[in-house]
């Protein structure tokens, strides 16, 4: 699950270039669910939850043109480098 925290000021470049992730990487093969959340109590914070039907399929779509773009394109609006972390249902 992906956060992502923008530079002051750099708050709805952010958000815009995470909606066209979002819209994109929705068609990806094996995408479940992608869906960015901000968050309520941190401006400037948002959350990406993203469900892939094999692990195949989310290596595959990390390897697209469109996430490539989207990393380098951010990387100036972020006030860290986004982390990372991978989370599964309980069952």
């Amino acid at each position: 699950m992906p956060v992502f925290i923008a530079k002051e000021g750099h708050e709805a470049d952010l958000q815009e270039a995470l909606h066209a992730l979002q819209t994109l990487s929705r068609k990806d093969p094996g995408c479940l669910e992608y869906t960015v959340f901000s968050d309520e109590h941190q401006p400037g914070t948002f959350v990406l939850f993203e469900g892939w039907a094999r692990n195949e399929d989310l290596a595959a779509h990390n390897q697209e043109n469109h996430v490539k773009a989207f990393v380098k394109e951010v990387e100036p609006l972020l006030a860290v480098p986004f982390s990372v972390t991978p989370i599964t249902p309980l069952t």
